[in-house]
Order: C-alpha cells, then structure tokens, then sequence
C-alpha cells in the first residue's frame, strides 16, 4: 500500500518467476520520480522472453527480446490517480547481461525498474545529451538507494561478495 499521494505501482509478477519483491520493484520506481510521482500510478509487468520479443516486434521492429521497454500512457485530464504508463520488463534477457557483465542480479533489476520508470517521465536516450542526462540520473537515484554506477564496465555493484 502506497502512502497517500505517493506513486502507486502495480506489479505484475507471474507464478514461479524469481523476481525482487514487489514492495522493492515499487520503491525502486517511486525513487526514480521522485516528488514527481505524487498523484500518478504506473504498471510495472514481468514477461516471458518470447512476450517480450513479440512487444519488441511489433512496438520497436526489432525481433528479440530486449531487457526493459516503457510505453508511456497518455495524458487523461481529471483522473486520478494520473496514469504514466507501463514498464515491462524481462528476466531471461536481465539475468542474462547482470552475468555476462558481471553485475549484481539485484542492482541490474534495480536500474532497469529506474530506467523505464523514466522513460515514463519523458526521459530518452535517443541523442546524446538526452542520454547523458538521463544516465545522470538514473545513477544519483540508483546511489541514494545504495547501488554503484552501472554504466561502470567490471565494477562489483553494491551487495556483490
């Protein structure tokens, strides 16, 4: 349960899926907006590698599963709380890059949750400094809430042996 005002996400895990819990995934959303979430809610969805190559497809024109995809909803004046949209995420491709980079499962699931959720509050990547204000800020919310820089190459993330 969300504190009054605050961002509410709804998290959808399917049976036997090994994800963080679904009260982190929301923190870990809600940090990323910040004050910005007040009043907003968003989805949070956990796919099957063939659902996300198929989102993928058909949304991007890329046939493969990718780790994270974010499809901001529209603005719906007088709703409350304001929906942002959906982040979905995939864990076959996720487990997938935290070991071939040799990252913290866990801190690969954070800053994916962070990255999406801000794509849901009109942050890109598509040109350069689009991109180096986003990362900016995907690492001061992923350090205040306790994880390394990701887009450091072979650096052990917090909660690493």
């Amino acid at each position: 349960m969300s504190p009054r005002g605050a961002l509410i996400v709804d998290c959808r895990v399917p049976p036997r899926v090994r994800a963080p819990s679904r009260h982190l995934m929301a923190r870990w959303a809600d940090a990323a907006l910040g004050a910005r979430g007040t009043g907003h809610e968003m989805a949070l969805q956990v796919v099957s590698a063939p659902r996300m190559r198929a989102l993928n497809r058909r949304y991007r024109g890329k046939d493969k599963p990718t780790n994270v995809l974010a499809f901001p909803a529209t603005p719906a004046p007088g709703v409350r709380p304001q929906p942002l949209g959906d982040v979905v995420i995939c864990p076959v491709v996720l487990r997938r890059e935290a070991r071939d980079q040799g990252k913290n499962e866990t801190a690969h699931w954070a800053h994916l949750i962070v990255h999406g959720t801000l794509h849901l509050a009109g942050y890109d990547h598509e040109q350069d400094a689009e991109a180096a204000r986003m990362e900016r800020r995907e690492i001061a919310v992923l350090k205040r809430l306790g994880f390394a820089n990701p887009y450091r190459r072979n650096q052990h993330l917090a909660g690493d042996p």
